[in-house]
């Protein structure tokens, strides 16, 4: 779905839908604890997981947390925005292991937008699932700032 800034400004329970599904598999999970340094068993022993919580490795919550951007530009297109940033997150909860080799896809809702800094601020709703079950893994509030490109009416306000 293609937003313009406009659009985002004014937006109020937009339905953004739901993303292709994503598989979690252990190289991601593998990587994840590399760039983080949490090599915690239950995300990448999986000898020693079989026998745990979870019967197999699970994901990082910070590694579905993060993997939001990637899918939620999957559902929107923002290509006249000149940045997307990151300006916080509310209500993150981990609800649901996920276990490697599980799929997840994000239900991404815009739940609101106002202009600020001659873009706009944005509340997005997003619930990753887990694709076999249905189940809400994680859910968070995602607050993003949209700002024009410089070019744009509206760059300098």
């Amino acid at each position: 779905m293609k937003l313009t800034l406009p659009q985002l400004q004014a937006a109020a329970d937009v339905d953004l839908g739901v993303s292709s599904p994503l598989l979690i598999d252990q190289q991601r999970v593998d990587g994840f604890a590399d760039v983080t340094e949490d090599h915690q068993w239950i995300h990448v022993d999986g000898e020693r997981a079989k026998d745990g919580p979870y019967g197999t490795t699970i994901a990082h919550g910070f590694l579905v947390l993060s993997l939001i951007p990637r899918l939620f530009f999957e559902l929107v297109d923002l290509s006249d925005a000149g940045v997307v940033v990151n300006y916080g997150v509310d209500k993150l909860r981990f609800l649901q292991p996920v276990p490697v080799g599980s799929e997840i896809e994000l239900h991404a809702r815009l739940a609101s937008g106002q202009k600020r800094l001659g873009g706009a601020f944005c509340r997005v709703r997003c619930d990753v699932r887990l694709r076999a079950t249905g189940k809400r893994a994680v859910t968070a509030e995602l607050l993003l700032l949209v700002l024009p490109a410089p070019d744009q009416d509206g760059a300098a306000e």
